[in-house]
């Protein structure tokens, strides 16, 4: 049966999941940023680049409505800033996580960032739920999550929300791990499931969150599976690029008119 949402061990419903998710983020924010780079080999700097350019368009209007979804510690916030002019509406960046939102607030601006570069675009950190947003219907122009999307516990529910609070003619994007085949898909997914655990737990001191992470991409729904679901939820446009032969790729739709 496909996957409804993210299932950590020990859980049995989503808000067990939810909490889990929560409670493992909040635990390993102070190594976050180090781990992301360093069992990535920083190819991660790439795809939140390209995946920010995929949506220059929409990011080069200043009165643009913009949210970064499980923005964690910021580096998919930045991406979108380097796009945005001067003077433009700040970028929501909300995550449930309080200890990856607070780092991610030390990067993306607040009132003494401003004060030194006036006019410079910045963004206003928001915790929130991605199943519960505290946003008003039809008020975004474009929604991105970078690596964040299979860790909501029903990812149908996140469709659905991101769809209610998305303007007509609005855009989404969710740049998500993925599991190429072949030969590249063979050697990643040796690293995957035996390498990185190992480092994650050498320099975090933690097993679980690192051992989780395969797992939840393994049980992720595969590109047509979730462009299935994508429309099934009332978006158009729906497709899937894939990024580094495959490991990564974007998730693109748009709410219709």
């Amino acid at each position: 049966m496909p996957a409804t949402g993210a299932k950590p061990a020990g859980t049995h419903d989503e808000a067990g999941a939810a909490q889990a998710v929560q409670q493992m983020f909040d635990s390993i924010a102070p190594r976050y940023d180090l781990l992301n780079h360093v069992l990535s080999a920083n190819v991660d700097r790439l795809w939140w680049w390209r995946a920010a350019r995929q949506f220059r368009q929409v990011l080069n209007k200043p009165d643009a409505a913009v949210l970064d979804m499980c923005c964690g510690t910021g580096d998919m916030t930045m991406a979108l800033l380097r796009h945005r002019p001067q003077n433009a509406n700040p970028v929501l960046a909300a995550d449930f996580s309080r200890g990856m939102l607070a780092r991610g607030a030390l990067k993306f601006g607040g009132p003494e960032f401003r004060t030194l570069k006036p006019g410079a675009p910045y963004a206003i950190p928001l915790e929130a739920d991605a199943l519960h947003l505290p946003l008003q219907d039809q008020s975004l122009d474009l929604i991105v999550t970078a690596f964040g999307f299979r860790n909501l516990a029903n990812y149908d529910a996140g469709l659905r929300e991101f769809h209610r609070v998305l303007k007509p003619g609005g855009q989404l994007g969710i740049l998500e791990f993925s599991e190429p085949g072949g030969l590249v898909g063979k050697a990643y997914a040796l690293y995957f499931r035996r390498v990185l655990p190992a480092i994650g737990r050498l320099i975090c001191g933690k097993d679980g969150p690192y051992s989780y992470l395969p797992a939840s991409v393994g049980s992720f729904p595969a590109p047509p599976q979730l462009i299935q679901r994508m429309n099934v939820a009332g978006y158009t446009d729906c497709a899937w690029q894939p990024y580094t032969f495959g490991i990564a790729g974007l998730f693109t739709a748009t709410r219709p008119f």
